[in-house]
């Protein structure tokens, strides 16, 4: 796959195209993708998903209180996974923001991205204000010669999969359905810096993990079976999301202790696993009894890897 931004962009290839912000890649993004690449190889098209940086909201609401499953370079990974020829990055703009929906099929679709075919979700809009949809866009199709097809919702259980409701079930910790959701972990990708030192103390050493995005979603608070690929080898352990109440601390903290790693991985950049989560953040009435939890925590969890088997590639 080749990442390029929009302006990069310059191959006469006929393509096939899917548009969207894509948070999450979750099961009903990858029901597209996959339409995407059959599409592809039976029309001997250019694969092609375009999506927006920064997210539309965060530039229309002007909000930093928007916040994303996935950042950009968390993104990029998920879909190398996928035979994808092109991921294209178009800036967000409140001026790209203001094209009809003409200027942005003709523009953008298929001046620029010479598209023969386009995949679309059950529920997209596009143009001014989003004010244009499938409709529009089949009309549009039949004046520029390409063709569209609409992908049904995935559902699990009559719900409709959607990147809204994997977000709503991350701030609530509900990271099993999540994951379900989304087909994968849920990761948090941070560097490790210097903490307190507390964790060393108690005989749990931890790594601090510092998320540099803004707009990456934090979890709920709360104590979770993790795992990290540090070094090309897997360790497994438990992190705990919250502000430390035994000690009083004011600020959200990100702490991991490593089952089996014995080695100081300091201003390392490393991916986070969600595969669990265990319980509430407690204040304890003492550092001695916050231990004992900490033990109790490391039991269930390893016990829980081995019963249920789990195995992180």
């Amino acid at each position: 796959m080749i990442t390029k931004s929009f302006k990069e962009y310059n191959s006469i290839e006929g393509s096939v195209v899917t548009i969207g912000t894509f948070d999450g890649i979750h099961l009903g993004h990858q029901d597209i993708i996959h339409k995407l690449q059959e599409i592809s190889n039976k029309k001997k098209l250019k694969s092609i998903v375009l999506s927006f940086v920064p997210h539309p909201k965060i530039v229309l609401q002007n909000s930093t209180d928007i916040k994303l499953i996935n950042t950009l370079d968390e993104k990029v990974e998920i879909l190398k996974k996928y035979n994808i020829d092109y991921f294209i990055i178009k800036e967000f703009t409140k001026k790209f923001s203001r094209l009809t929906a003409l200027e942005f099929v003709r523009d953008i679709l298929v001046n620029t991205l010479n598209a023969k075919h386009l995949i679309v979700g059950y529920d997209h809009h596009f143009g001014r204000n989003r004010g244009a949809n499938i409709i529009q866009l089949k009309e549009f199709g039949e004046i520029y010669d390409f063709e569209v097809t609409e992908i049904s919702p995935r559902k699990i259980n009559d719900i409709s999969i959607s990147s809204t409701k994997i977000r709503a079930l991350l701030k609530e910790g509900k990271i099993d359905y999540a994951n379900k959701y989304l087909d994968e972990y849920f990761v948090l990708t941070g560097m490790v810096v210097k903490g307190m030192g507390r964790g060393k103390l108690l005989g749990f050493p931890t790594a601090n993990i510092k998320i540099k995005d803004e707009h990456k979603l934090i979890p709920n608070n709360g104590v979770y079976i993790i795992a990290s690929c540090i070094d090309s080898k897997i360790y497994y352990g438990m992190m705990n999301i919250g502000k430390n109440p035994t000690f009083i601390d004011k600020n959200q903290s990100i702490e991991i202790h490593f089952f089996d790693l014995d080695y100081d991985i300091y201003d390392k950049n490393i991916t986070i696993k969600l595969i669990k989560r265990i319980r509430d953040e407690k204040k304890f009435n003492s550092p001695e009894l916050l231990r004992d939890q900490l033990e109790l925590d490391r039991d269930f969890s390893l016990k829980h890897l081995e019963e249920n088997e789990i195995e992180i590639k």
